[in-house]
């Protein structure tokens, strides 16, 4: 993003940003998957869909990896399904936790499925925020509605926001008038969301103006191979963040967990980039923070 917006910055001193058109007018995938999923779940008795989900368990990952050969072998395309393993044992954790829509948005946005394991001092369970939604919500609406107070102003408008004032770029986010926002949320859900299709409202509108074949295209983000990163190049720097007795010393995480999912990436036995990235983030946090009250301490000193 920093490296976009610098080449914008040659050119221009302000640039319109398109953020927040997907959590108003229904355009992330999760908004798609997230009810099928559960229409597919929801019939099983609870009990029934822990069970299902141990069982998944039980099978080790590379098993799964080894069962999902043969059958991308005869999917069409050429790309068939990645880690099967992983995503089977992903699929077995929310079937284990999971008991309602808003259950598994959660589950969906969420690195760590257990927070508490993971987090000393945190309790267990729905955050608070679901309970603030306004009643009349569906599903789906509800979804958008979490996504707009949370991944929306912590993730996305923090890191555009931050990646544009560093080159001194002003950037301005259209569909955040209020004028805006008001009627997105006035607009009834057929409106955002249709045959399977995100963001209907604002295709129309621009099919009037924009030629479609550069409106249907894959979406595309900004991806880089962190994950191989943290077996190769980033990988001394991240095992002194994540050594086990500078865990346990500093007191705010369990190191077992952590420990584990770093153990399985290592090993290329399981894809843990995101998860680990959250924890590595606020370890080099921590560090350069101690390493200020350091400076400030000498500085008193002398």
């Amino acid at each position: 993003m920093w490296r976009l917006i610098e080449a914008a910055r040659q050119h221009v001193t302000v640039a319109l940003s398109g953020d927040a058109g997907d959590e108003l007018f229904g355009g992330y995938n999760r908004y798609f998957w997230g009810p099928r999923i559960w229409n597919r779940l929801a019939w099983m008795p609870y009990a029934v869909r822990q069970a299902l989900g141990a069982a998944i368990s039980s099978v080790p990952v590379g098993a799964w990896d080894a069962l999902g050969a043969p059958l991308n072998a005869v999917l069409p395309g050429s790309r068939g399904i990645a880690r099967v393993g992983d995503k089977a044992h992903k699929l077995a954790a929310r079937l284990r936790s999971v008991r309602n829509m808003d259950e598994l948005y959660w589950s969906l946005v969420a690195e760590w499925q257990d927070p508490a394991a993971v987090v000393k001092g945190v309790d267990a369970g729905t955050p608070a925020l679901a309970s603030h939604a306004p009643a009349h919500l569906s599903p789906v609406e509800r979804m958008m509605y979490f996504d707009s107070l949370t991944y929306l102003p912590d993730d996305i408008l923090c890191k555009v926001d931050r990646a544009a004032m560093a080159v001194s770029l002003e950037t301005r986010v259209p569909f955040l008038d209020h004028h805006v926002a008001e009627l997105a949320w006035r607009l009834p859900l057929h409106m955002k969301i249709r045959g399977g299709e995100g963001k209907w409202a604002l295709r129309q509108v621009l099919y009037k103006y924009v030629p479609r074949e550069l409106i249907e295209r894959p979406k595309a983000g900004f991806g880089i191979p962190v994950g191989e990163w943290l077996r190769g190049p980033l990988r001394p720097w991240a095992e002194s963040l994540l050594d086990e007795s500078r865990l346990q010393a500093e007191g705010y995480f369990h190191p077992a967990p952590i420990r584990q999912r770093w153990a399985e990436h290592v090993s290329g036995h399981r894809d843990h980039t995101h998860s680990l990235w959250a924890v590595l983030m606020f370890q080099a946090w921590l560090q350069a923070q101690a390493g200020r009250a350091s400076q400030t301490r000498g500085a008193a000193v002398c």
